[in-house]
């Protein structure tokens, strides 16, 4: 008699056969960190090129995947996203405290940032001068980052990923939406579909992650070397122990204080979300495990689907707050500019006003030119810090998605509609991307 080919499915052979065991998701991340930097290093002392060339081209197509999804996913997610409050009771407030506690916490992190930067002086002793700066291809000022809301077309903001623009576009149609009511339902229908299909697809990238990181880790070390990360040592560890003062400091703090919650069952349940952070350095890449694991915390979908693509796209604590207050006088100390107390104060300004300009995406060079702009220091300071970027973005993308999480957890419990019994139960195992929702979407009541 044949076997029956349901019993012998990949995975799962018949009999005593050898079964290949199963290889968690972090540790593949963490052999991709691993390998990455064991082949960067033999590419750099050996002079290898055509490994130099493979690591490159294998982190640049991960990233290059993962941006080709980020325009459409920007767009739906935030028109979806819009209209999921009308499910919510009281929605107006709801978002209102969303928005005041992204503010609060980069109010937190800016002044962390300038703290440390004041303290340790980063800019001092690199033997970097201003010649080593060059100016970057595309600056960005309050005049751009204003008019550049609304754009001129409906094309261009999807090929050119101007996710600012986009997000514009997705929030005018959902509110239309919200406005015409059942009339809009199939296009929301189509929307909720689309959305579904690109997180799906999105799903077989996160997989790619570990392939990935070794592409992009690999290369930095091969490209950069171990001598120009010891030029930036002091800056590199101020952004690196900046992000872990906010991540394992203030948002424990806010949990047990605001929130009256457990701050490791946190990070427990965001582990998946933060640890994909680090390698893909991309927030709206990462979207999809982070609305996932905030719901495995307890937020509920209809206002954990509108608070982490809004925050995805405008809440970046190490990106836009920590990051650019310690570039700023890393760059001034470079320039000789002496800084004021009303530097700072505009620092700060940037910090919490201008975050939505980094938009999710890799890197936050429109940020800091937005910074540097502001305070009148040279745009050639950017040029600096290009080198060691994608190590410093790693941590900085870490920090920005844990905060994406830590909102809508901390807004849920003050208004006494986090499912408790979830948040205490949730585990660091890995997000599937079929993990079926335990139950059917409901009414949100926020409480008086």
């Amino acid at each position: 008699m044949s076997a029956n080919p349901a019993s012998t499915a990949a995975g799962s052979p018949s009999g005593s056969g050898f079964r290949i065991p199963k290889v968690p998701f972090w540790a593949q991340i963490v052999a991709g960190l691993v390998l990455g930097v064991v082949l960067g290093w033999l590419t750099r002392t050996y002079d290898i090129g055509w490994l130099y060339t493979t690591l490159d081209k294998v982190g640049h197509i991960f990233v290059q995947l993962l941006k080709l999804a980020v325009a459409p996913l920007v767009f739906f997610a935030i028109l979806v996203s819009i209209t999921n409050l009308r499910k919510v009771n009281n929605a107006a407030r709801l978002a209102t405290r969303t928005l005041l506690w992204f503010m609060i916490t980069s109010l937190i992190a800016v002044a962390i940032g300038l703290t440390i930067g004041l303290i340790t002086n980063p800019g001092s002793g690199t033997g970097l001068t201003p010649k080593d700066g060059k100016l970057p291809e595309h600056a960005g000022s309050w005049l751009d980052f204003l008019t550049g809301i609304i754009p001129d077309n409906v094309i261009t903001p999807f090929t050119e990923l101007n996710v600012l623009q986009i997000v514009f576009m997705a929030a005018v149609a959902g509110i239309a939406a919200l406005q015409l009511g059942e009339k809009a339902q199939p296009i929301l229908t189509l929307s909720e579909s689309v959305l579904e299909l690109l997180q799906k697809a999105l799903w077989w990238v996160i997989r790619l992650a570990p392939i990935g990181t070794v592409g992009l880790i690999g290369y930095a070390i091969a490209d950069y070397g171990w001598d120009l990360i010891g030029k930036y040592a002091t800056f590199t560890a101020d952004v690196y122990i900046g992000c872990a003062l906010v991540l394992f400091g203030v948002y424990p703090l806010l949990l047990a204080t605001v929130a009256k919650l457990s701050p490791v069952q946190f990070f427990k349940g965001a582990w998946p979300a933060i640890q994909l952070a680090f390698v893909s350095r991309s927030s709206v890449g990462t979207m999809p495990v982070t609305q996932k694991v905030t719901e495995r915390l307890g937020v509920p979908k209809e206002y954990a689907s509108f608070s982490v693509p809004f925050g995805a796209t405008t809440k970046m604590d190490g990106c836009a707050a920590i990051y650019p207050a310690l570039a700023a006088i890393f760059i001034a100390q470079i320039f000789d500019v002496q800084l004021g107390v009303g530097d700072y104060v505009l620092i700060a300004f940037v910090s919490v006003i201008g975050s939505a300009a980094t938009a999710g995406l890799t890197g936050a060079t429109v940020m800091l030119t937005l910074t540097l702009s502001t305070l009148g220091l040279p745009l050639e300071g950017v040029g600096l810090l290009m080198a060691i970027d994608p190590i410093l973005d790693m941590m900085r993308t870490a920090t920005n998605v844990a905060g994406q999480a830590l909102v809508p957890v901390i807004v849920a419990a003050r208004e006494k509609i986090l499912d408790h019994d979830a948040y205490n139960s949730a585990t660091s195992s890995p997000v599937d991307g079929d993990e079926v929702r335990a139950s059917e979407p409901q009414k949100v009541a926020v409480a008086a």
